[in-house]
């Protein structure tokens, strides 16, 4: 059977695609009493705010915009109370697959590029936070390899769960 899943850098003719395949698949988590919410994903749609900061990997299916992942590497895409990135850190944000190209095993190449990337990026470790509620993609980062690292809360924001991996030097480990 072929292979119709492509991951690569988005380019600027699909930043609004990729950002509204992304928003799309945080959308199910809206709770009405959850202030900031909508900023929050009006955010998570702007893939051209922060493409020129960070590395934005696009996923298609079958030709599809299907969802994003943003990996900072050099710097944070939002200053602001977190701390900035170590040396030899990256930290992967907003990864979202589109509700309908779910199950087919995307969101981990999405998470496994990033991986690979930030290793040819000479990064050792890759950390990332994620909310309570996100059960499936809780069970995709420890199922790569991923260790919990504890509860963070942000001033005004929902804590959140974070996770750390050691990235092997060589490839093909975290598969």
């Amino acid at each position: 059977m072929p292979d119709h899943i492509e991951i690569r850098p988005v380019r600027a003719s699909e930043y609004t695609a990729a950002g509204e395949a992304t928003a799309r698949a945080y959308r199910e988590f809206w709770q009405p009493d959850s202030p900031g919410w909508d900023a929050y994903i009006a955010r998570i749609a702007d893939i051209g705010s922060r493409a020129g900061i960070a590395v934005v990997l696009l996923a298609l299916d079958a030709g599809v915009v299907a969802g994003s992942a943003t990996l900072e590497l050099d710097a944070r895409i939002r200053p602001g109370p977190a701390e900035p990135l170590a040396p030899d850190e990256a930290h992967l944000r907003m990864v979202g697959i589109s509700p309908g190209h779910r199950g087919k095993g995307i969101g981990r190449r999405l998470v496994v590029a990033c991986i690979d990337l930030a290793r040819e990026r000479g990064r050792r470790v890759m950390t990332l936070d994620t909310d309570e509620v996100m059960v499936a993609a809780q069970q995709l980062y420890t199922s790569l390899g991923f260790v919990p690292t504890g509860p963070t809360r942000r001033p005004g924001g929902p804590e959140l769960l974070g996770y750390r991996l050691d990235i092997p030097a060589q490839s093909g480990t975290t598969r």
